[in-house]
């Protein structure tokens, strides 16, 4: 057994090590924004060519070593990185999160949800909570990984076990929820940005993966409680550490004050949505004045409508109308200033993140125009074609590969961005949509998050487990949360067969496949 353990701490240190001497994410993508630019002027001397297989058209490299290609790139820098896709919906979306959290909307909700829960069903609220927080970011990390700590402490089981399922369901269960997130625009925009260089009106909705997401939620609720209580609360055994049960906080009056507050205006956002969804010239429901609102004004459907469009602005609205509430029931914001201060908070948090978009979105933009994202994307399909791989282990292979480039590159827009103007333009030309394809990469992404030495908040986690066992270290983390990563892996792979299976829907006006 030790043995076993050594060698995993021994590969993952190596991985931690390889990773750490990889330059910052933002300074990856100006290497390959350059590295694309010699790219194309090598393609164009060499004239490779390939040939569109819908439209029949040659496709030919575009040199960026020319004179027209040094005038677009300092033409269109400035362009590059305000037309961004993901930018613009990340820090909409961010400013309405912002004032939740500032209010302690999140936090209380969250404390809610674990302190309220059966003991019986204490397990299951935590990795089920740790999924809902993903909506927020980071306050998953912050506010219930330790708290799992602390609870499993105050009922008598292992400490580090409660860490481990909270972290299994904020981290590993990456890729699940109720509700959309700041993530979910932020992989559409990538995600459409890669599509068009097939389709050039190719549009992804930011709820493209929800059906996918809301299944896969209490599925791995489920599978991350059983593996809590399966593996590895019988390997941790009982706790004989030094750290004593500390009295875990409950909801105050204020909090609960605010909370009923907000339930109100929930309901009440929830009808006026409701409302704005209604069939227009569907019975009954034309008489209703102003119903169906935001359906697509011509067509009255509701996939292409400003409904579906407008996802980032209904998010900024409900979080930030929902915080507000929740902050003069509670009494945790005082005047405007506080909601300001609130949403400022949550920019100021991604100054490192607009710098790398500006990098990645000059990338994206070189990528493009060079048409080696098209011709590698078209041969890399005919070659596959040719192998004869199928569509299961086609799809397997995506989900691995996402997995592996996960344990050393970090932020999973970055690895997108990477890798959605290539994947997406070749698997659109194999058959697949531009949707699926995101949603084989974000199971990927998410089931080696919690052992991946280069995730932002790994550190973090060490410092959380150290408190209740002073030997503890990255190979401590491993060895507790592999069984998750593995049966997480294997889990959402049937899972994902099943739905390929089926040919059911990911997400509204989200198909599995994609015809030229």
């Amino acid at each position: 057994m030790n043995n076993n353990k050594n060698l995993v701490s021994k590969i993952l240190g190596g991985i931690e090590r390889v990773g750490n001497k990889l330059p910052h994410p933002a300074t990856l993508f100006a290497m390959f924004a350059v590295l694309i630019i010699f790219l194309s002027g090598i393609a164009s001397f060499f004239n490779i060519t390939t040939v569109h297989p819908g439209t029949g058209e040659v496709v030919k490299p575009f040199n960026l070593l020319s004179n027209e290609g040094f005038h677009m790139i300092m033409e269109n820098m400035v362009y590059n990185f305000t037309s961004f896709a993901p930018l613009g919906t990340v820090l909409t979306a961010l400013l309405g999160i912002g004032i939740a959290e500032a209010s302690g909307l999140m936090s209380t909700s969250l404390r809610l949800l674990v302190i309220s829960a059966p003991k019986k069903l204490l397990t299951f609220a935590i990795v089920f909570a740790g999924i809902l927080s993903n909506t927020a970011s980071e306050v998953g990390y912050v506010v219930l990984v330790p708290l799992g700590g602390l609870i499993f402490l105050a009922v008598g089981r292992h400490p580090i076990a409660g860490i481990a399922a909270a972290f299994a369901g904020v981290s590993g269960g990456y890729s699940a929820n109720l509700l959309l997130g700041t993530i979910d625009p932020l992989l559409a925009g990538l995600s459409e940005e890669a599509a068009r260089i097939i389709d050039y009106a190719y549009v992804v909705n930011p709820a493209a993966n929800y059906y996918f997401m809301f299944v896969s939620t209490f599925f791995i609720a489920i599978i991350g409680t059983w593996v809590t209580e399966k593996v590895v609360v019988p390997r941790l055994g009982s706790y004989t550490g030094d750290a004593k049960p500390e009295k875990i906080k409950g909801i105050t009056d204020l909090e609960r004050r605010g909370l009923r507050f907000t339930l109100v205006a929930f309901i009440i956002l929830v009808i006026i949505l409701f409302w704005s969804a209604l069939p227009v010239n569907d019975g009954f429901w034309q008489y209703i004045p102003l119903s169906g609102f935001l359906r697509d004004p011509e067509t009255g459907g509701l996939l292409r409508s400003p409904f579906m469009s407008g996802i980032v602005a209904i998010i900024f609205l409900v979080a930030g109308i929902l915080g507000v509430v929740y902050g003069i029931g509670a009494k945790t914001l005082k005047n405007d200033s506080d909601v300001i201060k609130g949403m400022g908070k949550s920019m100021s948090t991604l100054g490192t993140y607009i710098v790398l978009v500006f990098f990645a979105s000059q990338f994206v933009a070189y990528f493009n125009w060079t048409n080696l994202g098209l011709i590698f994307a078209i041969q890399g399909a005919e070659l596959i074609g040719s192998v004869g791989m199928g569509s299961i282990p086609l799809v397997i292979s995506l989900v691995l590969i996402s997995a592996f480039i996960n344990l050393v590159i970090g932020s999973a827009s970055a690895k997108w961005a990477i890798m959605a103007p290539v994947f997406i333009p070749m698997f659109m030309l194999l058959g697949y949509s531009p949707e699926f394809t995101q949603l084989a990469y974000r199971v990927g992404d998410s089931v080696t998050n919690i052992i991946a030495p280069m995730m932002s908040y790994f550190a973090m986690i060490v410092a959380f487990i150290e408190k209740y066992d002073k030997k503890a270290g990255i190979g401590t983390i491993i060895a507790t949360m592999l069984p998750y990563s593995i049966v997480f892996l294997i889990s959402w792979l049937i899972m994902l067969i099943i739905w390929i299976q089926i040919g059911a829907p990911i997400g509204p006006g989200a198909p599995l496949f994609y015809e030229l």
